[in-house]
Parts: structure tokens; C-alpha cells; sequence
């Protein structure tokens, strides 16, 4: 008796066009497919019900709709042959065609194109399929570069080809033309932004305004910073890097324009020096670790509970032989141990002396009395630091003595706060702490225990010491309670007071090695 093979006709066009005509190209290549397999039907070929056609998708994708149903079909086991007029038909892609007969040889699916007489099922077969979706791809690549040129011949000649044309302008034969309402929507938001200074304060103008986008909603910022910086306003169109005169009137004039670029610029610079409030990255852009990688600011969220890190560039980027001794470390700790030094080099009196020796006797003493009291913020350490770099060991501080002073006469009277940092290198002051870093098991980022200089006691350890003796005593005098006898760990705790003297006094003043644990003391023994 003869195998019944199920079959399955899969169709596809490129481009919506002639879809709605009662006989389409999916109907031709139906049609075709089902003649086909009438005609082998002595081989027990048996079409089944159930069509998969694609009207408006590219070969050059397997996301389409009808396809992935057809694969989700092969899968279940539902067809033994998927039969198309042509092998491009269902796919232009070598990658994509070696995906698919992967997954038709699993599940046991022949693959017929009518047209070509192929048939996976044999290895000639899968050779001049090959072939052949070599070619069908090559030809598609060079389509795209034909579309490509193309598209950069029209812009050159100033033609707008993007599609939709931005709100102030309707798309005429190739061409822009304003659209004089929205074209004054476009001149008042230029305007009010050079008027009011920010994009945050422009979307609350336009919202108690009642001024709204050509779909009728509310302007968001992303709208707006595209809409300021937008060269088709002047006059031009843009195409990749190039700028070229394009065939439509500008509504927004070359030097309402070029100021808006100006202050889009200092409102960007302003907001890379100043600390992002949401995440509180004080260094960002100013930490790297000791290959000069740049620590990213990052966090996590566990439990509603927000946790920020730094992590390095290298680490990031999978690039473990560029990793420095540090590849993350918590945001508070180094945020904390930067802050507390550039309070130290700021209240040095010496060095303002230095720093304002051509102020009167009477404004130093001013700076002098009020310099401690005053709230170092983060506009203040972020102008004066230039960079700080963190090792396993050290993390070096360097700051310039001239942004200093401008930071300190900012604080103190009120000076306004340069936007750029603009320092003679000769001004620059290095400022190397030795520390001590330790490696947290739960995640791997790295915690400053402090300064070499100011020794930490591990309290955990130190309640260990104490504890040995403590139970070695009542064990002595006969005070262990029952519970306290059958509890092991308290009997081997007790052997901790046979630690070396030189070991317990490490721990007593905390000049251990910062990797000490309870259970590192037992290899001491």
C-alpha cells in the first residue's frame, strides 16, 4: 500500500501590488503547485486544505506570518512535503534556507520546487539548491545597492524620499511644501525654546498651551530634540554624514537655527557635568579602572530595592583580556571615599591660601570661616575632578587646583559655575590613596574597606575570638547547657583560641588580609 505524503503549497510576493486582482500571482503559484501534485498522485501525494500564502513580504526575512505557520506545522508533524513554484518563493537568504532545511530534515519534510525539479531528500539536491540561493542572493544584494544609489542620487538632487515628511510640511511629487499650521507650530517652538531655555520647561509651555503634535497629542522631549535639531527646517537634506540644498523652502531661518544648535549644545554639556538625580552617578564619566576602561554607571533591582554599580567597559564588552583588577565596584562606596577626599584637599588651608592670594584680607578670612560649614555638592566635586582611577589597591584622584578655586568661589559667593572645564595642565594635582578592596561571593562586585592607613576590625572574626574563649570558659566551669554540648559548631569555635598570637592580633587590630574568613581561620591551626 502506498505512503499517503501530506502537501503543503507555500506562496509568497514581494510587494502589495495586484493583491486585490480576483487572479493574483499567489493564485498563479497556486495553482501551478496544486497541478503538480495531481500529478503525483500515484506516489500518494495528497494536498491539504489548509493554504500559507504571504502577499507583501520580502524573501529576505522568515518573519512572515504564513511561513512561520508553516513551520510551526512541519513541526507538529502535520506535513511530509512543502511543495513552491520557485525556491526564492520561499526564501532569498543561504543562512535562512540552511536554518530551514534543518528543520524539515528533522521532522522527516521533503521540500519540492515544481519549477526547478529539487528535492531536499537528496544530496545533488541540496548542492544545486545551493547554488541556486547563492545566486537569488546575490541578486538581491545587488538590488539593495541599486535602491541604495538611488536614494543617495535623489537626495543629492534635494528630492525628500523618507517617507512621511516632518510636521510644517506635506510631500508634493518628490518634493516637500509647507503646511502653514503646522508650519507656525514649528516657528513657535524654536522660538519659546530659545526663549525659556529648556526642552522640560518648552513641553510644559505647550502642554498649558493646549499646543499639540499633528496627531493631536502632547509633545514628548524625544519629539522635541529631533524637531530643534532637524536640518530639513533651514532647507536641507540630510543623508547619512552629507548635507545637501534641498528643493523646499526653510520656515525657520539659518541664525534662529544655528542659536537653537548652540543652546541644545551647553544644555547637553550641562547635563553630562551634572549628576543624573534619578541614578545619582556622581562620577559618571570621570571613574576608570587601572587599564584606563570607563566604568559604566549601572543597576540592579532586587526586592523594590535599587543597587548601583560601576561596572568597566571591558567587562561589558566581553573583552576579559582588557579587564583592570577592578571590574565592578558599588556606586556608594567609591562615590562615598571620592567625596570624602576632595573634602580633605578642599579644607586644606595651606592650599587656599595658595589658591586666593590675590584676594583682600577680608575675603580670605570670609572663605576661611565659611569654607567648612558649607555643603559640598555635586556640581562642586564634579567641576573640580578631572578623573579618578581605582586598582585593587589605590585609587588615584586627580583634580585640578584652578577648577578648585572656581568651585570654592562658586560656594562661597555665588560666582557662577563655568560650563566647560578649562584647566592648564600644570594645575593638575594627584592624589594616591592606598586601600584595601575585598570581593563579595553573592555578585562579584568590589567593596573599598577603606584606607591602608585607618585599619578596620572585622567584627565578625573578632566575635569568633571571643567566642572560643568564652565557651572554652564555661565548658571549664561546667556552664554549658545541653543544648550548648550537642552543638558542634560551638566545640570546634572553641579551637580558635589555639590561633598563633601573631594571627589573633591581626585580627584585634585589623591588619588582616581583607579575604580572612571563619573558615580561613581553621587552615591558621
Amino acid at each position: 500500500m502506498i505512503k499517503v505524503l501530506k502537501c503543503a503549497i507555500y506562496t509568497r510576493k514581494s510587494s502589495e501590488e495586484g493583491l486585490e486582482q480576483d487572479f493574483n500571482s499567489l493564485d498563479a503559484q497556486r495553482e501551478a503547485c496544486e497541478a503538480y501534485i495531481k500529478s503525483q498522485k500515484h506516489e500518494g501525494w495528497e494536498l491539504v486544505d489548509k493554504q500559507y500564502n504571504d502577499g507583501g513580504f520580502s524573501g529576505g526575512t522568515m518573519n512572515r506570518p504564513a511561513f512561520q505557520e508553516l513551520l510551526e506545522d512541519v513541526e507538529k508533524g502535520e506535513i511530509d512535503v512543502v511543495v513552491v513554484y520557485k525556491v526564492d518563493r520561499l526564501t532569498r537568504s543561504l543562512m535562512d534556507f540552511a536554518k530551514i532545511v534543518d528543520v524539515f530534515d528533522k521532522h522527516e519534510t521533503s521540500f519540492v520546487s515544481i519549477t526547478q525539479q529539487f528535492n531536499t531528500t537528496t544530496s545533488m539536491g541540496r548542492l544545486t539548491l545551493n547554488i541556486l540561493l547563492s545566486f537569488a542572493q546575490f541578486e538581491r544584494e545587488v538590488t539593495g545597492e541599486r535602491i541604495r544609489d538611488k536614494f543617495a542620487a535623489s537626495k543629492k538632487k534635494g528630492m525628500w524620499i523618507n517617507g512621511k515628511p516632518p510636521m510644517g510640511y506635506i510631500k508634493v511629487d518628490g518634493k516637500l511644501e509647507i503646511e502653514p499650521s503646522e508650519a507656525k507650530t514649528v516657528k513657535l517652538i524654536f522660538s519659546k525654546y530659545l526663549e525659556i531655555g529648556t526642552v522640560p520647561d518648552l513641553i510644559k509651555y505647550l502642554q498649558e498651551n493646549k499646543i499639540y503634535t499633528r496627531s493631536g497629542k502632547n509633545f514628548y522631549k524625544g519629539h522635541l530634540y529631533k524637531i530643534l535639531s532637524n536640518k530639513t527646517y533651514i532647507g536641507k537634506i540630510v543623508h547619512k554624514n552629507s548635507v545637501y540644498g534641498g528643493l523646499h523652502e526653510p520656515i525657520i531661518d539659518f541664525e534662529i537655527f544655528e542659536k537653537t544648535q548652540r543652546l541644545l549644545a551647553q544644555n547637553a554639556l550641562i547635563r553630562k557635568n551634572s549628576t543624573n538625580a534619578a541614578s545619582g552617578s556622581l562620577l559618571k564619566g570621570k571613574l576608570f579602572d587601572d587599564k584606563d576602561n570607563y566604568m559604566s554607571p549601572t543597576h540592579s533591582n532586587k526586592q523594590g530595592k535599587r543597587y548601583r554599580y560601576y561596572v568597566s567597559q571591558a567587562q561589558i564588552q566581553n573583552r576579559s583580556q582588557d579587564i583592570g583588577s577592578v571590574s565592578k565596584i558599588s556606586a556608594g562606596e567609591i562615590e562615598n571615599f571620592v567625596t570624602e577626599k576632595v573634602k580633605e584637599f578642599v579644607f586644606n588651608k595651606k592650599l587656599l591660601q595658595k589658591l586666593f592670594t590675590n584676594y583682600s584680607v577680608s575675603q580670605q578670612k570670609i572663605i576661611f570661616e565659611q569654607i567648612e560649614s558649607k555643603q559640598i555638592n555635586a556640581d562642586f566635586i564634579r567641576h573640580m575632578l578631572i578623573k579618578a582611577k581605582i586598582s585593587s589597591q589605590s585609587v588615584l584622584i586627580t583634580v585640578s587646583k584652578t577648577l578648585t578655586k572656581e568651585a570654592v568661589e562658586y560656594m562661597i559667593f555665588g560666582t557662577h559655575l563655568p560650563v566647560e572645564q578649562k584647566y592648564d595642565k600644570n594645575s593638575l594635582v594627584e592624589l594616591d590613596y592606598k586601600i584595601r578592596i575585598s570581593s563579595t561571593t553573592k555578585n562579584g562586585s568590589k567593596l573599598i574597606i577603606g584606607d591602608v592607613k585607618q585599619k578596620t576590625v572585622n567584627k565578625i572574626l573578632l566575635d569568633a575570638i571571643v567566642k572560643s574563649f568564652y565557651y572554652h570558659k564555661l565548658m571549664f566551669e561546667n556552664k554549658l547547657t545541653s543544648e550548648q554540648k550537642a552543638n558542634t559548631h560551638i566545640y570546634r569555635l572553641m579551637k580558635l583560641r589555639f590561633l598563633p598570637k601573631d594571627i589573633i592580633k591581626a585580627i584585634l587590630t585589623g591588619s588582616h588580609e581583607p579575604d580572612w574568613t571563619i573558615d580561613k581561620l581553621y587552615t591558621f591551626l
